[in-house]
């Protein structure tokens, strides 16, 4: 069939040359119906009679195998001068050669076999212009220079092309070399059709082209057999022909037997290749908690930790998060974010400004001046390392994640607390929630991996009978509302246990913090006691949870020691 007879529409490919936008030497593709495209550069090139004619090529329409030989082009074995291929290595590949009337080769002629040693096709590379194409059928063709090494053996390299196959051989003593069709992007298609081949061999040295195509392709192929057998081998120069032809055989046979590396699949490493990790004294950012029993027992709050803090209802959980973030803020550099999704930006500034002057300015009975008022602002505005989410309410779990994520690389906030999350995933139905659930802390675990955060999360907690949270019951990880990934996925996990319904106003504003998960150094159990003071609006850590004897309900003597009302719950604070 000549060039001439090919069908509009035929997106076949039928060879590859260079590039003159981009330079590339072989990623510009040719087609059948005579239309061509860079898949470096893009540069595409409509199909017209002229470019099938500027392109001849002679294509199988049939697969038929063998075909005669006596229709495939032939040259002479020649010595590759060019590549610095003996005439003997050119003769052992059946690398034939096409001269010009000046002597110089003008062509190289690559004959491709099947499994049972019938030829298929040939592909012609066109020296000067480094484009080639093909003269049969090559869909079912084997690996070149498949047909030389039939039985197996001790090792095997896999090469990117015919001459860096030609080459490894040529400058290994012999051992088997063979090489893929076309290049990186057919490597995994060639291989899989040869598996059964390449299986033979106790060691497939995986040898393609020093660049990020050919890296992949190797990777790729490696994944195709048994863990243990491929060896990716890494080069300086970027083929093996390179080094033939630069008289550094020496060199690359060095890097032969030494830089070949084992392939092992992503997350699998030999403990032998971890010394420099492990011997290396990595840095972990620590911040201490503002209370001391529990940071004695947590050992603070690190960066690439994800803590999620539990409670019931009205147990102080958004209290404990601004005290702990205000904390961060008052006694490091850091930067904080605060996504607190049940109460407006003006109530959690309010309240921060608060802790800072230590009175309630949230609440519409505190007094205060406006000197004081404007200083906790300053204060808290000093250097803009503080970022607060403005929303109400839940939402979309990506927009979410995407306002965390912008939180620590646009802001670089290498703290943030998200209060809460069980708002995000609220639906009715209780097994959406689940899988909800398991989607964002998901999402969000990755994050705080990825980015280096601390992530600080509040969740809510399962209704339980008797002895409920509101009234003090003992919280465990059974508790967590809706899904086990929670504390799975969870670095820490910290509860808030307080009696709310208790008669006695002191035991109703005390919590326990209760360490549940401790990923970090194991150790778990009751940490520190928080007791919220009235007059300030903050809480302050006490040695244990006082007697019902010790005081009174709420007698008229302390409705008289503060000038704002004497009953504040932190219910709801």
């Amino acid at each position: 069939m000549n060039s001439d007879s090919f069908p509009e529409g035929n997106s076949t490919e039928i060879g590859r040359g260079a590039c003159d936008e981009c330079g590339s030497s072989d990623a510009h593709v040719y087609y059948a119906d005579g239309h061509s495209h860079c898949h470096k550069c893009g540069h595409h090139t409509p199909a017209s009679k002229q470019n099938k004619q500027e392109f001849k090529v002679s294509v199988s329409t049939n697969n038929v195998t063998p075909i005669s030989t006596a229709s495939l082009p032939s040259g002479q074995y020649l010595p590759l001068n060019d590549r610095n291929i003996s005439v003997d290595v050119a003769k052992k590949y059946g690398i034939e050669s096409k001269q010009h009337p000046n002597g110089q080769i003008s062509s190289h002629y690559y004959r491709y076999y099947d499994k049972k040693g019938n030829i298929t096709a040939v592909k012609e590379r066109h020296v000067d212009t480094k484009g080639f194409n093909w003269v049969g059928n090559s869909s079912n063709s084997a690996l070149f220079g498949q047909n030389l090494f039939n039985g197996g053996g001790k090792m095997i390299t896999l090469c990117e092309g015919e001459l860096d196959a030609a080459s490894v051989y040529q400058m290994n003593g012999g051992y088997p070399a063979v090489s893929v069709q076309n290049g990186a992007q057919s490597a995994l298609k060639s291989c899989k059709r040869s598996f059964e081949f390449l299986d033979k061999f106790e060691e497939i040295i995986i040898c393609f082209d020093n660049d990020d195509a050919g890296c992949k392709a190797a990777n790729e192929v490696a994944e195709l057999f048994a863990p243990g057998k491929c060896s990716i081998l890494t080069t300086e120069l970027k083929d093996p022909n390179e080094y033939l032809k630069q008289g550094r055989s020496k060199q690359f046979m060095k890097e032969f037997w030494n830089n070949k590396r084992i392939y092992a699949p992503d997350g699998i490493i030999c403990f032998t290749d971890m010394w420099d990790n492990l011997s290396t004294k990595e840095e972990i950012v620590t911040v201490d908690y503002p209370w001391e029993v529990l940071q004695d027992l947590s050992y603070g709050m690190r960066l690439g930790e994800l803590c999620t803090y539990a409670a019931g209802t009205g147990q102080g959980k958004s209290t404990t998060m601004r005290e702990i973030a205000y904390h961060i803020i008052n006694t490091t550099k850091y930067n904080v974010g605060m996504m607190f999704l049940e109460e407006s930006v003006k109530r959690t500034g309010l309240a921060l400004m608060g802790i800072h002057a230590n009175k309630p300015f949230h609440l519409p009975t505190c007094q205060y001046s406006d000197e004081e008022f404007k200083e906790s602002f300053d204060a808290l505005s000093l250097d803009r390392r503080v970022f607060l989410f403005d929303h109400f309410g839940s939402w979309d779990i990506d927009k979410l994640v995407s306002r965390v994520r912008y939180m620590a690389k646009g802001l670089e906030c290498k703290f943030i607390f998200l209060d809460h999350v069980s708002i995000v995933v609220s639906a009715g139905d209780q097994g959406d929630e689940r899988r909800a659930l398991d989607e964002v802390m998901t999402k969000l675990r990755m994050l705080v991996q990825e980015l280096d955060i601390h992530l600080a999360v509040v969740t809510h907690l399962k209704r339980v009978q008797n002895n409920g949270h509101e009234e003090g019951g003992v919280v465990s990880l059974s508790h967590l509302r809706g899904s086990a990934g929670i504390a799975q996925l969870s670095d820490m996990v910290i509860s808030l246990e307080r009696d709310s319904q208790n008669d006695n106003a002191e035991v109703r504003n005390t919590t326990l913090v209760r360490v549940l998960k401790n990923r970090f150094s194991g150790d778990t159990g009751p940490a520190s006691y928080l007791q919220y003071d009235r007059n300030t609006g903050r809480q302050f850590e006490v040695d244990g949870l006082p007697d019902d004897d010790d005081s009174s309900s709420d007698t008229d003597e302390q409705a008289q020691a503060t000038d704002f009302t004497p009953v504040v719950d932190i219910d709801n604070l």
